[in-house]
């Protein structure tokens, strides 16, 4: 009885890193060195991605009743979990990233923003870029064709001396041309 109560603030522990939490990631740490496993975490939480293991029946009590239910099936083995409450892609993104470097890390499955993904899903999941590379590529985007328009206006009005006074002169002599054929079908009438 008193080991049930020593594991409630574990389970609520977790419940409450997932609480909110726009994606959650499992992997299978084992075979990682000291090394390895100390730049991850400090990578994971200069991205503001909370990286913990927890056990497997923990973390089970914590996800019963919840969108991160159906991690349950992967909780077998040794597991860390990754938990991002702002940047839905970023812990996938992260830790498949670190993944090229160290192998022996793999990606089990993930909950993104409510939708369960398996290991091929969450390597599709992780090449999304992050929000703010997608925001600075439409801003690129946006800005293109209005920092193209200017150049061309900044073309023109920098040759503008000789072309622009072209113009004028053409357009001066139409406008004298035409009073004068307006008082040339009137001299014709009066004949």
């Amino acid at each position: 009885m008193a080991k049930v109560e020593e594991k409630k603030p574990v389970v609520q522990a977790i419940s409450d890193a997932v609480n909110g939490a726009a994606s959650v990631v499992v992997v299978d740490y084992r075979g990682l060195t000291v090394t390895e496993d100390t730049e991850l975490r400090r990578t994971l939480r200069e991205n503001n991605v909370a990286y913990k293991v927890y056990k497997n029946t923990m973390m089970n009590f914590a996800f019963k009743g919840t969108e991160f239910e159906a991690l349950s099936d992967v909780l077998e083995g040794p597991n860390a979990i990754a938990v991002s409450k702002d940047d839905a892609t970023a812990p996938a993104r992260i830790l498949a990233e670190f993944a090229k470097k160290a192998p022996n890390l793999e990606i089990k499955a993930g909950v993104v923003e409510g939708q369960f993904y398996d290991a091929e899903g969450m390597k599709a999941i992780s090449s999304i870029p992050s929000r703010e590379e997608l925001l600075s590529r439409l801003l690129g985007s946006l800005q293109s064709p209005i920092t193209n328009l200017a150049r061309v206006l900044n073309q023109i009005a920098e040759k503008g001396g000789a072309s622009a006074e072209a113009p004028a002169a053409a357009e001066a002599p139409a406008e004298e041309a035409a009073p004068a054929e307006e008082t040339a079908p009137a001299e014709s009438t009066e004949a």
